[in-house]
């Protein structure tokens, strides 16, 4: 199975613009902004994985950063944290626990298909995603 590596923003229309460099010199709370307006761009029905929304929001290669980010965002942002998954496409969280039926069921809910635990990142992810987006299902 392989990640996409879609190379625009298109995908995730984040509501920041500006240039970033690729050394973390922003305060923590302006990188978890960033973070935050790349998940708010996730459409319904998509994931992407934690390197690809630190590669979105300037930050290529700090997918935990990612995790910390959605971990402290204000509950207020109702930020669609569910659609946020790892690299192999399946949950982060242990498959017994109430955080990851959460995420699943919000996801399934949105139409995201699973076989077994993993969901296929070429037909959910940033390319298929589009595809659905431009084409239809």
């Amino acid at each position: 199975m392989r990640t996409s590596s879609i190379s625009s923003t298109a995908f995730c229309r984040p509501r920041w613009s500006g240039r970033v460099s690729e050394k973390t010199t922003a305060p923590e709370e302006d990188r978890y902004q960033r973070v935050w307006e790349v998940v708010e761009g996730i459409p319904t029905g998509a994931v992407l994985n934690y390197g690809e929304v630190a590669r979105l929001a300037g930050y290529p290669g700090r997918a935990r950063m990612v995790g910390r980010a959605l971990g402290r965002a204000p509950r207020s942002r109702k930020l669609p944290w569910h659609r946020v998954v790892n690299a192999q496409g399946m949950l982060s969280f242990p498959a017994d626990s109430e955080k990851y039926r959460t995420q699943r069921r919000l996801l399934e809910a949105e139409g995201v298909e699973f076989d077994g635990e993993v969901i296929d990142l070429e037909r959910f992810g940033p390319e298929g995603a589009l595809d659905r987006i431009l084409w239809g299902p």
